[in-house]
């Protein structure tokens, strides 16, 4: 139960971060670079951000064995299709302009950090040497 609050609690701060992102992305990067590109780099910034806080937050865990980690990177991963899917249908979106940003169409590269959400906690747990 401890590892499942903690969980939750990194992931709460990985949504204000990619909350950031994205007025980072509205307000920098489209302007600067255009549509396309803003998306490219807001999706591999954002990729960069999840893997980071996974790094940083892995200790706090005190997890290493491999199927939890894989269960932390799923939890996240459904947490985020929750808040994604129930935010954009708040916001009066489509269920056709949901699913669109899934076709890597116009830069969209989100499947890419919902890749990077669900292997952060393995991957970085790798590269301390973990596992």
């Amino acid at each position: 139960m401890v590892v499942t609050l903690k969980a939750l609690v990194i992931w709460v701060g990985i949504l204000a971060l990619a909350v950031v992102n994205g007025v980072l992305r509205e307000t920098v990067l489209v302007p600067g670079f255009g549509t396309p590109a803003a998306l490219m780099l807001s999706g591999l910034l954002l990729s960069a951000i999840i893997i980071g806080v996974a790094y940083y937050s892995l200790p706090w865990l005190h997890i290493r064995r491999p199927v939890v980690l894989c269960i932390v990177g799923v939890g996240w991963l459904v947490l985020t299709l929750i808040f994604e899917f129930s935010f954009g249908l708040w916001q009066g979106k489509s269920w056709y302009e949901l699913i669109e940003v899934y076709t890597f169409k116009g830069g969209n590269i989100w499947p890419v950090v919902l890749v990077a959400t669900v292997l952060a906690p393995y991957i970085t747990a790798k590269l301390r040497g973990w596992v």
